[in-house]
């Protein structure tokens, strides 16, 4: 009788144990799916499969990426959308190299609490008033000059 009564309490003993053991499963699954999972390349399989060919890989998603970005930095005092494209080589980094994957899901965050921050009516009554401020200023720097010098560009001055 014993026996029984105790290898009852013994399998509901090491039921509880696998069913604490599934739970902590679901559970790390759950964390998992909130946090990243690891990086990986976003390269074909067969490209994976090679080393050398990975590699190669490797080097040419960064010479693509690399050329976009130093676009995007001659695009800043060019005309053109300088930061859509170093933010678009930062993306074509972060399919091969988890650093830029860090960088870039850092950088989507800081722009989304930016936006946020911006829609703030305080922030908003804040910049309009400074842009105001500033459009009063720009006027009027640019009344005195032409008050002083007429329509006369800056580098045909003479000494007047």
């Amino acid at each position: 009788m014993n026996t029984g009564s105790d290898r009852g309490t013994q399998g509901s003993a090491a039921e509880s144990e696998v069913g604490s053991e599934v739970e902590s499963a679901a559970g790390d699954a759950t964390q998992q799916t909130t946090e990243e999972a690891p990086h990986v390349s976003k390269a074909p399989a067969f490209i994976k499969s090679r080393r050398t060919l990975h590699l190669s890989w490797q080097v040419g998603v960064f010479v693509v990426g690399l050329a976009v970005i130093g676009a995007g930095i001659a695009m800043l005092v060019l005309p053109g959308p300088g930061w859509v494209a170093i933010f678009a080589g930062l993306a074509i980094w972060a399919t091969e190299f988890a650093w830029a994957h860090l960088v870039l899901r850092w950088t989507k965050r800081k722009v989304t609490e930016a936006a946020q921050k911006a829609l703030d009516p305080k922030v908003r009554r804040r910049n309009i008033i400074l842009t105001g401020v500033g459009l009063v200023i720009a006027g009027a720097l640019v009344g005195f000059y032409l008050w002083k010098y007429g329509l006369t560009l800056p580098w045909h001055l003479k000494d007047q």
